[in-house]
């Protein structure tokens, strides 16, 4: 019978004595020698199994990229950036209008190409992750410091290299691809209304390209309101195609003609005959495209290059206002640097005053206006004063200006010019209006120039001589003479009577 699991087993029944066989006895096996326990014992064993071999390692990858992006034929300003480098791919097209997109996506792309290092101990996702999380704090900071800006955002297709895998993160509409052996892959699904449509079944992917709400996007990184980024990785092997695109692209070319001009020709030429394309095919939006290859990688081989594209390269940057210039950029000495003094492993003389960062002088926060009303305000009394004494001079020269008319019947003197409100009865004379010959009432009544004071009082001492002559004949002349013209200047009649006249007061 055998033992319970509880009861102790002897030693000399035990499974384990040395006696005992290793395995049950076949009766149809062949017996086994039994081995002779004086034997020498081998100095090598052999093993009864055998270790799977184990697996070689991946040969290294390496991209080859080119990015390019371009206004387009409808746009005033590129809200596109777009960024390659030997570890990093990104695109992101800036939401906003007149809410600045450029400054959103420029800004998401200088936080994101700080990812564009040599793979390290941290996982490539959490990096990608980590980037757009840092993109979308950048964002919400340039919001603070400038309220304008409320409202912007931005999408952001992030591909993250790490010699093998490629680690994607994704928010927004922009797409990333793969074409391998021919075949197209769409990677990312837009954050999109139409598209939620198409995969409730409701509509098709041709109907959602003329679809009104077509560019309405569900996530964006905006500085405000935290999203979770599409985040997932994919291995990589040489021959791969990567592109990466804004909705310039992707929106108006469908995927048989991106799978056309991706098959052939080096990346640049893809990447450049991609936007022509996608103008050529009626794009109203600024297109960007990066696309590279992946390939086996040589040994001691120089990166290329990394190509920084779209408004994060147009954003101007921000340096203070130099105090004095020289002949040179900047330089207000007459003599060449010495290298020579300059400490190896710097590019500056003075230790404790490095220069400034571009990026950082690039977004750093201008200090706001001073004294913007007391400006406005001097302005104004300026612009005041200038109009005062225009009008006075205008004024004093009127004054010193007289003319002969009519004023209730009455030949006068006037002081001003003929201009409501800028002339006044400065002398009336005993002249009656009535008086006068019909042609030279007319003139009276019309007004008559004078260039002075005195020359007006000499018109008027004429007009009184023309009233004397019309009243006795007898007095004139049998010489036949001209009337007189009242309104050129003549000599004063010396038989006429100052007392004709009476000032105004």
């Amino acid at each position: 019978m055998a033992p319970t699991p509880d009861e102790d087993v002897p030693l000399e029944d035990s499974p384990l004595d040395s006696t005992a066989p290793d395995t049950v006895e076949n009766p149809e096996a062949p017996e086994r020698p039994t081995p002779d326990p004086t034997a020498e014992v081998p100095e090598v064993f052999q093993q009864d199994t055998v270790d799977a071999p184990a697996k070689a390692p991946k040969a290294p990858l390496s991209l080859d990229f080119y990015a390019v992006s371009d206004v387009g034929r409808v746009r005033k300003d590129n809200q596109d950036s777009g960024y390659a480098g030997p570890w990093l791919l990104s695109v992101c097209d800036g939401v906003g209008g007149a809410a600045r997109g450029d400054i959103a996506s420029g800004t998401a792309v200088n936080e994101l190409r700080q990812l564009d290092e040599p793979p390290g101990s941290a996982d490539v996702l959490d990096r990608v992750s980590d980037g757009i999380h840092e993109a979308h704090v950048a964002i919400g900071n340039q919001v603070d410091q400038d309220p304008s800006l409320n409202g912007t955002s931005t999408t952001a297709t992030v591909a993250l290299f790490d010699g093998t895998r490629l680690a994607l993160g994704h928010v927004g509409d922009s797409r990333a691809y793969l074409l391998r052996d021919g075949e197209l892959s769409q990677l990312t699904n837009d954050h999109t209304f139409v598209q939620s449509l198409i995969d409730e079944g409701r509509i098709t992917a041709e109907e959602a390209r003329v679809h009104p709400h077509r560019n309405l996007i569900l996530k964006a990184l905006d500085g405000l309101h935290d999203v979770e980024p599409d985040l997932f990785a994919l291995e990589l092997v040489a021959g791969d195609r990567l592109f990466l695109c804004s909705d310039g692209a992707c929106g108006v070319l469908d995927d048989p003609r991106i799978t056309e001009i991706l098959a052939d020709g080096s990346p640049e030429f893809s990447a450049i005959e991609m936007v022509r394309a996608s103008l050529d095919a009626g794009s109203s939006d600024n297109v960007t495209c990066v696309v590279a290859d992946v390939a086996e990688a040589v040994p001691d081989a120089v990166p290329h290059e990394p190509m920084i594209v779209g408004a994060a390269a147009d954003l101007r940057q921000r340096r203070p206002r130099a105090l004095f210039r020289g002949h040179r950029s900047g330089d207000t000495g007459e003599l060449e640097p010495v290298a020579a003094e300059i400490p190896e492993g710097i590019d500056y003389a003075i230790r404790a005053d490095p220069p400034a960062d571009p990026e950082a002088m690039r977004y750093a926060p201008q200090a706001p206006p001073r004294f913007i009303w007391p400006r406005r305000l001097l302005g104004l009394a300026v612009l005041v004063g200038l109009v005062w004494v225009v009008l006075g001079t205008a004024y004093w020269w009127s004054q010193r200006q007289y003319y002969v008319g009519e004023d209730d019947g009455k030949v006068v003197i006037y002081r001003g010019v003929e201009v409501p409100g800028l002339s006044s009865v400065h002398e009336v004379s005993d002249i009656s209006v009535d008086d006068l010959p019909d042609g030279l009432a007319s003139s009276v009544e019309d007004g008559i120039p004078a260039d002075d004071y005195d020359a007006a009082r000499d018109k008027v001492q004429q007009i009184a001589g023309e009233v004397d002559r019309a009243e006795d004949p007898a007095d004139e002349s049998p010489e036949p003479s001209t009337t007189p013209d009242p309104t050129s200047p003549a000599t004063p009649d010396p038989t006429g009577d100052a007392s004709d006249f009476a000032p105004v007061e």
